[in-house]
């Protein structure tokens, strides 16, 4: 019974997304065409996929949070914090004229884990907020949306910081057993993900947590640490891909970069179904973050204005979730039980 009904939440939104690019092979020039250059993939697909991973990271660490029956709109702003302070410590001087690097250049190890740890730690500010203090999620991560991206601006007082640290830049732009080294990222955190969530009693504490977390504190689980360590998660989702904009770019854009991503992530997670707390599905989370991303390319392929994204965003989330939710299917049963019984 649970596998029909995970079949029919993924079916809906696999279709959607086999629409798009059936759509795309017929009217897309060359859409499916390959090419293999100094032994790296080339190809819309791959691009898609490659492009896609920021949104596909975000989008499973959205995932995680909606299962507990919350929301994380600051992911945006963590990406451009994270952005921020990447460049930051490749390029410390340049905000003040000083265009020398540091000697010897910082590690890439830090270049790193800075960002991440302080991502974390903003995320834990979102849980804490939620889970301990007991606001709303919209409200709570919402002041980190308006704050963080103006403190990503003071980081970089408001200049875009441009560097050159190769070994940071295989991140976003380099490859990987012929393949763009996101696209990999993006695979081994699906994979990591799917096995604990999945293979461990990790993601039952979840879904009890986001399903009726009274129920949960009294049967032991520890709910509001649940709760609070799915949006450090999120954040840590949110800063990787944050990482990979600023390496793919080798810039720190702190007003654009992840404007909207909330929003994406939101939309991937929804059109996967998961629309509330309780169960969650990472494969439908997954489609959606393709269906996105299969959107944004073929409207750039077709030279549509990039603003009309978010018009047909919005028309397919309409479709897919109205679809799926419990009202038109019942309508639905009740319709095909009256044909059945004239």
């Amino acid at each position: 019974m649970l596998k029909d009904e995970n079949f029919k939440k993924l079916l809906w939104p696999a279709l959607a997304l086999l629409a798009i690019l059936l759509f795309n092979v017929f009217f897309t020039e060359n859409f499916l065409n390959f090419e293999i250059k100094d032994g790296h993939l080339f190809g819309s697909l791959v691009d898609i996929l490659n492009r896609g991973a920021p949104v596909l990271m975000i989008t499973i660490g959205m995932t995680l949070v909606y299962a507990t029956g919350g929301i994380d709109l600051s992911v945006g702003s963590v990406i451009a914090i994270s952005g921020a302070i990447a460049a930051q410590l490749i390029r410390p001087g340049y905000i003040h004229g000083i265009l020398e690097y540091p000697d010897p250049p910082t590690s890439l190890f830090t270049v790193l884990l800075v960002p991440l740890l302080v991502c974390a730690l903003l995320g834990a500010w979102n849980g804490f907020l939620v889970a301990f203090v007991g606001i709303q999620p919209i409200i709570a991560t919402l002041i980190l949306m308006v704050a963080g991206r103006g403190i990503a601006q003071l980081i970089t007082e408001g200049q875009i910081p441009v560097f050159i640290h190769e070994p940071f830049q295989f991140l976003g732009g380099g490859f990987f057993l012929g393949l763009p080294f996101p696209i990999t990222l993006s695979v081994l955190l699906i994979v990591g993900v799917y096995l604990i969530t999945r293979k461990t009693s990790l993601g039952l504490f979840i879904e009890s947590s986001g399903g009726n977390p009274i129920a949960s504190r009294y049967m032991g689980i520890k709910a509001k640490m649940i709760v609070l360590s799915t949006y450090v998660f999120c954040a840590v989702t949110a800063g990787l891909a944050g990482l990979i904009i600023c390496s793919d770019i080798k810039a720190a854009d702190a007003n654009n970069a992840g404007l909207w991503l909330e929003l994406d992530a939101i939309a991937a997670v929804i059109i996967g179904g998961t629309m509330w707390g309780g169960r969650f599905t990472l494969a439908g989370s997954v489609i959606g973050a393709l269906i996105i991303q299969s959107i944004t390319t073929t409207i750039l392929a077709f030279g549509i204005p990039p603003e009309v994204t978010l018009v047909f965003k919005a028309l397919v989330i309409i479709i897919v979730s109205l679809i799926q939710s419990e009202g038109i299917q019942e309508m639905v049963k009740t319709m095909k039980s009256r044909r059945a019984q004239a």
